[in-house]
């Protein structure tokens, strides 16, 4: 995968010793950028930004200002290179959640590992969701494949929302995101319940998530994460839509359709530990299982009774 790294840099000698120091790096693509140019990087969202502070118009520290202002780049990596020792200068440039601030002459192998770890440090938490903080697919299926390697009985929880995109088309994304981070949070509050074994969620994305939970009674789980989903889903419509029970949603013709409240689907995959199986055949059967679920009005949930 391409890094996009931009250096603010007036003089533009950084990117020569980056470039010479990365040259066996073909994924890595350094940028140079003159400080009264920060708009472009910006711009671009860049995986990181390096800003040589001897070298630019701007001191670093208008500079990280600027960069934490702008929205999509709230959380964008920032390392610094000075020659600037002084302490208090130093740490209110790390109070604006700057990563590493390097202090001139820098050793080139010093460099080279401290760029390629925060690469890597922003890299895993972009497996990460960032509205739902649960880890995404990667997590996924390498905690299904520990537990095959390591012949555990267990289950795979699928869920989703029914009727999630009508919700999206009335009240807008923003309340959306607020019921996607209700359900992951009513979702981990009742997996981290179950007294023994090691639990987890992920959030595959948009609004499907996965809960891979230890032998319990999967039916208890399914039961009580739908009570409190369908007791406090309400709260995310008007009065008027609860009390008519749907939302009026025009198609693409121009006809006017009537969608309920959202309510969520779980299908739950059993695994025995016993047979040999792939996380692929697992999301096989869990597709089908959670269809029939989805066949059903309203919160509901399906076991698959063939264990692995």
């Amino acid at each position: 995968m391409q890094q996009e790294i931009y250096i603010i840099d007036d003089t533009a000698q950084l990117i020569k010793e980056l470039q010479t120091i990365f040259q066996n790096e073909e994924d890595y693509h350094f940028v140079s950028t003159p400080s009264n140019d920060i708009d472009i990087v910006l711009n671009n969202i860049p995986t990181m930004i390096i800003i040589d502070d001897d070298n630019t118009a701007l001191t670093a520290l208008e500079i990280c200002q600027k960069i934490r202002a702008d929205e999509d780049n709230s959380i964008t990596p920032i390392l610094i290179t000075s020659s600037v020792q002084d302490h208090d200068y130093r740490m209110e440039i790390l109070r604006l959640s700057v990563q590493y601030y390097l202090i001139k002459p820098i050793e080139n192998d010093y460099f080279y590992i401290t760029i390629k770890n925060m690469i890597d440090f922003v890299t895993t938490n972009r497996r990460v969701s960032p509205l739902t903080g649960l880890p995404g697919n990667v997590q996924i299926q390498a905690e299904i494949k520990k537990r095959i390697l390591n012949k555990e009985e267990f289950a795979v929880v699928y869920l989703d929302l029914d009727n999630f995109k009508a919700y999206n088309d009335v009240y807008g994304f923003s309340n959306g995101d607020e019921v996607i981070k209700f359900t992951a949070k009513t979702i981990v509050k009742y997996v981290h319940e179950i007294p023994e074994g090691d639990n987890f969620v992920g959030h595959i994305g948009g609004d499907d998530f996965v809960a891979i939970i230890s032998k319990y009674d999967y039916e208890r789980l399914c039961q009580d994460i739908i009570k409190e989903f369908d007791e406090l889903i309400p709260e995310y419509y008007t009065e008027e839509d609860v009390e008519r029970g749907f939302v009026e949603v025009a198609n693409r013709r121009g006809v006017i359709e009537q969608f309920p409240l959202v309510s969520i689907s779980i299908g739950v995959v059993e695994v025995e530990g016993k047979k040999k199986i792939s996380p692929l055949e697992i999301g096989e059967v869990s597709a089908q299982v959670k269809h029939k679920a989805k066949e059903v009005l309203g919160s509901t949930y399906v076991i698959n009774r063939r264990k692995f």
